[in-house]
């Protein structure tokens, strides 16, 4: 499977005009290219040029101008405007990695986190890369100052807040009634950014429906507030950290404990079954227990 990707590679590499002079940064190799327009024209007005241009290193997931007109009529317009460049900024910041992240790198990991925070999802299937929903094309485009990949679709991260991604997906019924009933919703909207590890409705079915019921009251607020805290960590904590830590203070005060028990993962008693889901302030762990803070 590696050796058809590296030859790719290598075949591709070679007809990339530019590629032999990696004194080039990654905007000049990009502009020299004659594929990436959009991209630079982009980050021009996202003023992202000078980053992109400094000492990095930096790996970038290219889009080509082929997969930027993918994108519905307008879109790029709209994005270029001066009054949409935090969005622009995002965007483009979502295809660079920090550091130089060869092919060779790329085909070991599942995922990677970019600059814009959030966790770009790496495939291998078959010889071929995928990042999100981006097919790699080409690879280890040297520059002076890291790495290009040309991918052929422009990839999106997330733009919705934790409290709407968890009610998407649809089965945080629970939780997010919970979360409305300790008045954390606004929180959770908040700039954060946060890790939460969620427990689904069947989690909470666990709980005896008395028990949910009286949590749910206005007079146990205090005690709701101290469970629902309890699954939340500040920062982003990607699943491969998590589990490096082996812990993580929680938003409650006490921590929680990670760990591995025959192949599967786990928070506290808590069987994470889902992992890594981006939000636009955060990420998102779905578990299958809701976990109760120690008593103090």
């Amino acid at each position: 499977m590696k050796t058809r990707f590296f030859g790719l590679a290598l075949a591709v590499v070679a007809g990339f005009s530019g590629v032999a002079n990696a004194q080039k940064n990654i905007v000049e190799t990009a502009v020299e290219a004659g594929s990436f327009k959009t991209l630079v024209a982009a980050a021009t007005a996202a003023d992202l040029g000078g980053a992109l241009s400094g000492p990095g290193p930096l790996t970038v997931f290219a889009p080509t101008d082929e997969a930027f007109a993918k994108l519905p009529k307008g879109t790029v317009e709209t994005l270029l405007k001066p009054e949409n460049k935090a969005k622009l900024q995002a965007i483009l910041k979502y295809h660079v990695v920090s550091g130089t992240v060869m092919a060779a790198d790329v085909v070991k990991v599942k995922g990677a986190v970019s600059l814009n925070g959030q966790r770009i999802a790496v495939k291998v299937n078959g010889g071929k890369v995928a990042v999100d929903s981006a097919n790699v094309v080409k690879t280890d485009i040297k520059c002076s100052n890291g790495v290009i990949h040309v991918i052929d679709s422009v990839i999106l991260p997330s733009t919705d807040l934790i409290p709407a991604v968890a009610d998407k997906a649809g089965s945080f019924k629970t939780l997010l009634a919970a979360v409305k009933a300790a008045g954390l919703a606004e929180t959770l909207s908040g700039e954060g950014p946060f890790t939460v590890f969620a427990p689904t409705d069947a989690a909470f079915a666990k709980i005896p429906e008395a028990t949910l019921k009286d949590l749910l009251k206005p007079e146990n607020k205090d005690k709701l507030v101290a469970i629902l805290t309890y699954h939340v960590v500040p920062g982003r904590v990607f699943s491969e950290g998590a589990l490096e830590a082996k812990s993580a203070k929680t938003v409650q005060g006490s921590s929680v404990k990670i760990s591995v028990k025959d192949g599967s993962a786990y928070v506290d008693n808590a069987k994470i079954v889902g992992t890594d889901v981006n939000a636009a302030n955060g990420v998102i762990h779905v578990i299958d227990t809701v976990i109760m803070p120690p008593a103090k």
